[in-house]
């Protein structure tokens, strides 16, 4: 059974507040513009996520709501306050637990973590600034059997290439 696994970074964010606590921070007008392009993409390649796993963190919450905005979801979403600086290891135990019918999963966090966690499912660097959305494609009955296999990148997402004649 194919497994489609979208590991996504939060929209650009704001840092105007001083003295605002980090897993706090709002998105800032990028942000809020990138979110909805990367959720338009997802939706044309037929990738539009069932099930959310989304950091608590304030802008990865207002990521998913943009998107959601977009998509007009009724993705089952999963707030985890384990995913704020976490990587594969966090992601992995939490897609473990979902049914095996779920399918596209979105994962949406931080870096250095979702960096780390893409170019090791992928088996190759992959670089991830803000709204970038890995999309990945693996092979197992259930998660736990396709998280130990080889993943195979069907795209990356980023902002900046969707439309360039708007950046």
């Amino acid at each position: 059974m194919q497994r489609r696994l979208i590991v996504m970074r939060h929209a650009k964010s704001s840092w105007k507040e001083p003295g605002q606590e980090d897993h706090e921070r709002p998105l800032n007008k990028r942000g809020r513009r990138d979110a909805p392009r990367i959720a338009a993409e997802l939706a044309e390649r037929g990738w539009a996520p069932a099930t959310v796993l989304c950091s608590s963190a304030v802008r990865t919450q207002e990521t998913w709501g943009l998107m959601q905005a977009e998509l007009e979801s009724e993705a089952d979403l999963e707030l985890r306050s384990d995913f704020y600086l976490a990587g594969l290891d966090a992601v992995r135990d939490a897609l473990e637990e979902l049914p095996d019918a779920a399918s596209p999963v979105l994962v949406l966090g931080h870096n250095p973590g979702w960096e780390s966690m893409a170019s090791t499912l992928a088996g190759e660097p992959i670089g991830m600034t803000t709204a970038n959305a890995v999309l990945l494609e693996g092979e197992g009955e259930s998660w736990p059997l396709a998280l130990a296999g080889p993943w195979r990148v069907a795209a990356v997402l980023r902002p900046k290439e969707l439309d360039p004649e708007d950046d």
